[in-house]
């Protein structure tokens, strides 16, 4: 026993094609920007927010995305502190 929590298996996201007016866009892109956002994590940030409002926020909905660059998945021989 490693003493490490199971890793839970990714949840494959869903793709959408979403069509918008270009100044609706334009105005997600400044807004996403400015809280250091991809306009598509801002977007995804509004459609929780206002599920959640609603109460209509699915029990079984995985967290959010974590911000920022993923973290390095490091083999288990570079663990030790030796590698590079």
């Amino acid at each position: 026993m490693t003493g490490r929590p199971p890793q839970r298996e990714p949840r494959q996201r869903k793709q959408v094609l979403l069509r918008l007016d270009p100044a609706v866009h334009d105005a997600l892109a400044r807004w996403a920007a400015d809280e250091l956002r991809s306009t598509n994590a801002q977007i995804d940030f509004l459609l929780r927010k206002a599920l959640s409002a609603a109460g209509r926020m699915p029990g079984s909905a995985g967290p959010a995305a974590r911000r920022g660059r993923p973290p390095r998945n490091r083999p288990e021989a570079d663990s030790d502190g030796d590698g590079p």
